[in-house]
Order: structure tokens, then C-alpha cells, then sequence
């Protein structure tokens, strides 16, 4: 399989572009070149300019951005399959937050003139972006909820359980970046994090979590 057809199969799983028929994603994924990223290389920062959407073809990209003190907010985590960038690829105007390889990764990358061009010749994948962008609106809102009114167990619960549909039971991410994720001190994830260890609901290794009981976790994460 092409790279461009690896490119219009990740297209066809994103809601944004899932009604699109096959030669419209075809020409679509036409546009698009590779970009290899290290790991720790930044793709981009807030205030750069917005001048592509990315899709993962391989590896693992940190959406973050940097709080008044120093420390680091991990926004989301973007796997094999995933696409980012919509917002300042629309609007033209500079990102709103860091991306940075959490291994080593290989992305997609469709530049904005040819993507808007693309939007004007097919106005039904504008719809789609709408709908997409509404969809995030309402993402960061319940993430707002759950720092402020949810308990540690049940915020630690829902993004390991969000990690895991990504990525598998064996998630790579350090007790510190978790912490960050979930708006908690690395010393409350890591006693959380044992107590689960004895319920042989997960086990810990270095820089890595091993979920073996997906059905507690994902009832401890409905607050069940």
C-alpha cells in the first residue's frame, strides 16, 4: 500500500472526512508529503504558524503547552491514525499549543493552501470540520469538568482508559507526564497508582503502565 493510501485510509476513520468516497479522499491524500520527527523533537510550538494538518502514521505526539510555573499541561496524546492541527489550519492564525514526538514517529502532512483549496471544491468536508470543531469544544469542557469537580481515582481512570483505546494495555508515559494529564502531583498518582497495583487492576514498570483489568478500570472511571 502507498503512502497516499495509508493516508486516505486514516482520513476515511476521522468523523471529519468518513462520508467522503474514495476518490475524494484519493485526491485528497494526493496532497499530502511524510515527515519523520525524533524522539523529543518539537514539530511545532504555540505561536508558530499554522500552516498544516498532521495525521500519524507511526509513533506517538504530545499536544502540550506550558503553565505560568514552568510545568508542563499535556493536552492530549495523538497515536497511528490520528489527525491534529484542524484549528490553525483553518483559521490561519498561530498554534495554540506545543506538539512534540514522544517517540520516534513518522506524519502525514497536508499544507493549508492545499487543504483550503481542497475545502472550496468539496463544501460537505467543511460541514465535517464544524462538526469536528464543536466535537472539541465539548472534549475540553468535560476535561475542565473533570479537574474540577471529579475525584483523583476517576480522572486517573478515564485517561488511562482514553490512553489505552489508542494505544493498548501497555501504555508508555511517566507517572510525572500523568500527573500533569490529570491536573495531580506526581506522589497522589503514584499511591493511586500502587493501590491499583494491588488490586492486580494494573502493574507498573519503568516509563510504562500495564493495564490487566480493563473491566474495574473502566467502571472505576464511570465513578461506578
Amino acid at each position: 500500500m502507498s503512502k497516499q493510501a495509508e493516508f486516505a485510509v486514516i482520513l476515511k476513520m476521522n468523523a471529519m472526512f468518513a462520508d467522503l468516497g474514495t476518490d475524494e479522499l484519493q485526491r485528497l491524500s494526493n496532497l499530502c508529503h511524510t515527515q519523520h520527527l525524533g524522539n523529543g523533537e518539537v514539530l511545532f510550538q504555540k505561536g508558530d504558524a499554522g500552516d498544516a494538518l498532521y495525521g500519524v502514521r507511526r509513533g506517538q505526539v504530545r499536544i502540550e503547552t506550558g503553565a505560568s510555573d514552568g510545568s508542563r499541561l499535556t493536552l492530549n496524546f495523538m497515536g497511528p491514525g490520528d489527525l491534529f492541527g484542524e484549528v490553525a489550519v483553518l483559521d490561519g492564525q498561530s498554534r495554540t499549543a506545543d506538539a512534540t514526538a514522544g517517540e520516534v514517529s513518522e506524519l502525514f502532512v497536508l499544507r493549508r493552501e492545499d487543504f483550503l483549496a481542497f475545502l472550496e471544491r468539496e463544501p460537505k468536508v467543511a460541514i465535517k470540520i464544524i462538526a469536528l470543531l464543536c466535537q472539541r469544544i465539548r472534549w475540553q469542557s468535560e476535561r475542565m469538568e473533570e479537574s474540577m469537580l471529579q475525584p483523583l481515582p476517576v480522572r486517573l481512570a478515564r485517561r488511562l482508559c482514553a490512553l489505552a483505546a489508542d494505544f493498548g494495555s501497555e501504555v508508555h508515559i511517566s507517572q510525572e507526564q500523568l500527573g500533569v494529564f490529570v491536573g495531580a502531583a506526581r506522589e497522589s498518582v503514584n499511591r493511586q497508582l500502587q493501590a491499583w497495583r494491588k488490586e492486580a487492576i494494573l502493574d507498573l514498570q519503568r516509563g510504562r503502565i500495564l493495564l490487566r483489568n480493563m473491566t474495574k478500570l473502566t467502571a472505576i472511571a464511570r465513578n461506578e
